[in-house]
């Protein structure tokens, strides 16, 4: 395939239920229609990150948008993926800048500085992976290492939505509410409709939770106000980065979890395509190393390859990265767009958890396909063992802390996991 040259697919595939392979795509108004899906599916947590650090959400939804573009351009548009705010910046942003937990962050540059720091150590590891290739990671990584580590990607988000996202009872059913609804759109509808499972599940769920509330006064009411007084057009708050050692020392080890991320997801999307992804492993390092780069220099966050976009391809198997680059081209326009913001906030919070709740479990579905696709024999103690103890690290949250750096519940799991399988893999 030359760069960003799709083979076009007819509209027929979907009825049929195929696969929309990375260098294929479907007619334009489809894919546009499945960047769509895909800037919503990232949108909760890419805007949650900024708002705990003190950052401008708005910025953040731009440099996700820039972020996946220059992902995209720097793998050659062949590795499907989407970037946005990581959650792994947050603790270490906060002890950097001292941020009290509300309203703006004061001291958001030497925060900044720090990203860029963490970025650039993304980027040099990026660029030996390039130069000596990736053997060390099948060596490192068989199956049973990385199904793991993309399970408990998943797994480790499962606690955001279920503890988070529901203040009350009513909120619990309606999270019940809305993912049966995408199951039952997943399950009942054929063609486009079923492939856009996550965006019609979410509208179905907010029309009910509408009637609910608005009508029947049963729950929370949806506030349109702030939709109806948001601008159409306005300029996201950027800000300069000051260059810190403390805080760069603090922030730059980040770096380690993002590689142990972006590795997790792109053995995800192998799996899931069947095509060997390996190859691009350096370039998508450099990639999202030059966007987090990119992103502190403006004031956004440091950004990473998402797991909530690796979910919604799980589900409706497609793969192509044509409609990455139209996502990336939407929510750059949007970073622009108060109004846009102020409508995706009016989402219920209840409906945007029960959908996470179907995205993080495809997420953790997918890690244990990797096991069946390769055969893992649990029969053999080193495989059941590895598995079993980064399962229960990651989903727990099991967090080791070196000074003032701490690794949290998917980096101890993905270390962990790499580490375990060497010491219990000496004997064969």
């Amino acid at each position: 395939m030359g760069f960003m040259n799709w083979r076009a697919k007819s509209a027929d595939v979907l009825q049929q239920g195929g696969v929309i392979g990375p260098d294929e795509r479907l007619p334009w108004p489809q894919t546009a229609a499945m960047g769509v899906q895909h800037v919503i599916a990232m949108f909760g947590a890419t805007v949650l990150a900024p708002i705990l650090m003190g950052f401008d959400p708005n910025v953040a939804i731009l440099m996700s948008g820039v972020g996946t573009l220059i992902f995209f351009f720097m793998t050659g548009g062949k590795v499907p993926s989407y970037l946005g705010s990581s959650f792994a910046f947050i603790g270490v942003v906060i002890a950097a800048s001292g941020y009290a937990g509300s309203g703006a962050n004061a001291n958001i540059g030497v925060a900044l500085g720090g990203i860029i720091a963490c970025g650039l150590l993304y980027t040099l590891i990026g660029v030996l992976v390039q130069v000596i290739g990736t053997g060390w990671i099948e060596r490192f990584m068989p199956p049973v290492v990385t199904g793991s580590v993309v399970a408990v990607i998943g797994l480790n988000l499962a606690g955001i939505p279920i503890k988070n996202m529901a203040a009350s009872n009513f909120d619990s059913w309606m999270q019940a509410v809305t993912f049966v609804c995408v199951g039952l759109v997943a399950v009942l509808t054929r063609g486009m409709v079923q492939r856009l499972l996550i965006l019609v599940g979410l509208i179905a769920a907010s029309i009910i939770y509408a009637v609910l509330t608005n009508g029947m006064g049963l729950g929370k009411p949806m506030d349109l106000s702030a939709l109806a007084n948001a601008a159409w057009f306005g300029m996201p708050n950027f800000a300069a980065p000051v260059f810190s050692g403390n805080a760069m020392l603090l922030i730059a080890p980040v770096a380690i979890i993002l590689v142990a991320e972006n590795l997790g997801h792109i053995k995800a999307v192998t799996a899931m395509t069947g095509q060997d992804l390996d190859r691009y492993m350096g370039r998508a390092f450099i990639g999202d190393g030059v966007a987090t780069m990119v992103s502190g220099g403006v004031g956004g966050t440091g950004v990473t390859t998402y797991a909530e976009n690796i979910g919604v391809m799980a589900a409706t198997k497609i793969y192509s990265t044509a409609v990455f680059l139209l996502a990336g081209l939407f929510a750059l326009v949007l970073g622009f767009s108060p109004k846009f913001g102020a409508l995706i906030q009016t989402i219920p919070l209840p409906v945007m958890g029960g959908v996470s709740i179907v995205v993080f479990g495809l997420i953790a579905v997918a890690g244990a396909k990797i096991w069946v696709d390769n055969k893992v024999d649990f029969s053999q103690n080193k495989n059941l063992i590895v598995a079993a103890i980064t399962l229960i690290i990651g989903t727990g949250d099991f967090t080791l802390k070196f000074g003032q750096f701490a690794l949290g519940g998917i980096g101890t799991a993905t270390f962990g996991a790499i580490l375990l399988y060497a010491l219990l893999n000496r004997k064969g």
